[in-house]
C-alpha cells in the first residue's frame, strides 16, 4: 500500500493497477487488524501508526525502482513527497474502512 501511495505522490498521477493494489493492501491490513472474538482492533491508531513509519522505508525504496521507470534513487524521490501525508493517507484508508460497514471485506 505505502509503495503505491509513495508512487502516487511522487509522479503526482496515479493508474487504475495502483488503485486496486492499494485497496486490496487496505482490506488485508483492515482483515488482519480485525479482532474475531471480540470488537475492535489488534492496533491502536498510534500503533498503526508505528507500523506504517516502520515499513516506509522499504516502501520507499522499493518505490524508487518503480517510480519514474527507476531514474531516481531513493533519496531523491524522498524529497518529492511529503512523508508524514502518505503515512496519514494509509491511516485514513484503513480507519475509512473501519467505519464502512457494508465493506464485507470482499
Amino acid at each position: 500500500m505505502l509503495l503505491h501511495l509513495i508512487k502516487q505522490s511522487a509522479e503526482k498521477r496515479s493508474t487504475k493497477s495502483w488503485e486496486i493494489s492499494i485497496a486490496n493492501a487496505v482490506k488485508r491490513v483492515q482483515r488482519s487488524n480485525k479482532c474475531r472474538k471480540a470488537s475492535g482492533n489488534y492496533l491502536t491508531q498510534l500503533e498503526l501508526k508505528e507500523t506504517l513509519e516502520d515499513a516506509y522505508e522499504s516502501a520507499l525504496n522499493q518505490a524508487s525502482l518503480e517510480a519514474f521507470e527507476g531514474k531516481y534513487e531513493s533519496t531523491a524521490i524522498a524529497t518529492m513527497i511529503d512523508r508524514t501525508k502518505v503515512i496519514e493517507q494509509a491511516i485514513a484508508l484503513i480507519l475509512e474502512l473501519n467505519a464502512n460497514p457494508d465493506n464485507k471485506g470482499d
